[in-house]
């Protein structure tokens, strides 16, 4: 073996880590980010439960059927206003909103 290539494989390859540190996350960011996820989560699971399709949910919020798709999956790209306007429109009490909140704070805050 070429020594090159014996000290590149006997240096570590990987670092354990988050991936809030692995995009540089704030600690504002962070949270936002876990926001979507857990709202975008009761979103999916509050328009299952009511045996509602995509396109329903669309046509009941004024959107696509494929914004509904990218709010589901907690894209980026969706405002956190419009993940909160299918939610109330399937009915979500105040309660879901802030269990959402409370899930994405970090231990020790809020």
């Amino acid at each position: 073996m070429h020594r090159k290539k014996a000290r590149r494989t006997a240096q570590p390859q990987w670092h354990d880590g988050s991936v809030r540190e692995f995009l540089g996350l704030s600690d504002e960011d962070h949270i936002i980010v876990e926001l979507r996820v857990h709202l975008a989560k009761a979103l999916l699971a509050r328009r299952h439960a009511a045996g509602m399709t995509q396109a329903e949910l669309s046509r009941g919020i004024g959107s696509s059927q494929s914004r509904i798709a990218k709010m589901e999956a907690a894209d980026p790209t969706v405002s956190l206003d419009l993940l909160i306007r299918g939610l109330i429109h399937l009915g979500a009490p105040p309660s879901d909103f802030a269990a959402a909140f409370r899930r994405a704070m970090p231990p020790g805050r809020g």
